[in-house]
């Protein structure tokens, strides 16, 4: 039997490989992951036009995962010194120091060299290529290059969120067809109204670290009126799933609907700039908003296929 000394050196063991694992999973961006899942699977039953193959499936979602974790952990990696400044970040693994820089940066290497090998030995080849650039876009082209150069980082960074779709139509069909690319160009347009409400409530954070989100170096009326077009392109752009894609009156209706619910409180938002009154509310309800629109047009994607005759 163990003595009391050491049950709790053991307890006290347990706790700390269960903080250190819980620190790498953060290191990985979880909720951007699972955003980004929510779009692979629909995009993959779209592509099959019903139930792609399980193992397929899965192979996809862990590598995908993966990748996605890889270019989280560099990202912060490199923005660890911004992040000890921020207040949004002062939890990140190496901001506490639960992870060191290196033990983060060997981490990031390794789910990089998986997840491309995962993918392109469980799925195909041009779903590991695709992998590679995705990782690249976001580790490189978005939180080296273009992060603290201007204040249009989130629109052309925001690339790398796009790649998920082209993944899972990869790895169903084995190439890239039009409705892939556009299921690609709507998250484009769709992650500018996503964070930039977010930026805005964050502004002081992002000018304390010196980088220049359009909400931290634009007016709320700027902001606002930029959220909004960027909304009605987003919209515009679902809809063309529809000629494009095939897409059915399931998807449609999904779309049309939830597009306008989210264009209405993209509105609001500038309306409030407008007149000058608080936005900081109204940002997080269309920031919160945004994660719901494209989780519904998502759904709807992947019950179209089922249930969703044409729209004419």
């Amino acid at each position: 039997m163990p003595t009391g000394a050491a049950a709790a050196s053991g307890r006290e063991a347990r706790t700390t490989v269960s903080r250190k694992l819980r620190a790498y999973v953060a290191l990985m961006k979880p909720r951007i992951i699972e955003l980004l899942l929510v779009a692979t699977v629909p995009t993959m039953i779209f592509a099959q036009q019903g139930m792609p193959n399980f193992w397929l499936i899965l192979n996809t979602l862990v590598g995908g995962t993966l990748a996605a974790g890889s270019a989280g952990a560099f990202n912060c990696y490199i923005d660890r010194e911004e992040d000890r400044v921020m207040r949004r970040t002062a939890k990140r693994p190496l901001v506490t120091g639960e992870v060191t820089d290196r033990e983060a940066l060997v981490f990031a290497w390794v789910l990089a060299a998986v997840s491309v090998g995962w993918l392109t030995l469980g799925v195909n080849p041009l779903a590991g290529g695709l992998g590679v650039v995705a990782i690249f876009l976001y580790a490189v082209f978005y939180s080296i290059v273009l992060k603290r150069r201007t204040a249009q980082n989130i629109v052309w960074g925001g690339v790398a969120g796009c790649m998920p779709v082209l993944i899972g139509w990869a790895a169903v069909t084995g190439g890239l067809d039009w409705p892939a690319l556009v299921l690609f160009l709507f998250i484009f347009l769709w992650t500018p109204p996503h964070y930039w409400p977010l930026s805005m409530k964050y502004a002081e954070d992002y000018s304390r670290a010196g980088v220049p989100m359009l909400g931290a170096v634009a007016g709320a009326r700027t902001v606002g009126s930029q959220v909004v077009l960027y909304a009605w392109a987003t919209v515009v752009c679902s809809l063309l799933l529809v000629p494009v894609g095939g897409a059915g009156w399931v998807y449609a209706a999904t779309a049309l609907a939830s597009g306008s619910w989210f264009v209405w409180h993209s509105h609001r938002l500038h309306a409030l700039a407008m007149a000058g009154r608080p936005t900081d509310k109204q940002a997080m309800y269309v920031f919160h908003g945004s994660i719901a629109y494209i989780t519904f047009v998502f759904l709807a994607l992947a019950v179209d296929p089922f249930v969703g005759g044409p729209v004419i």
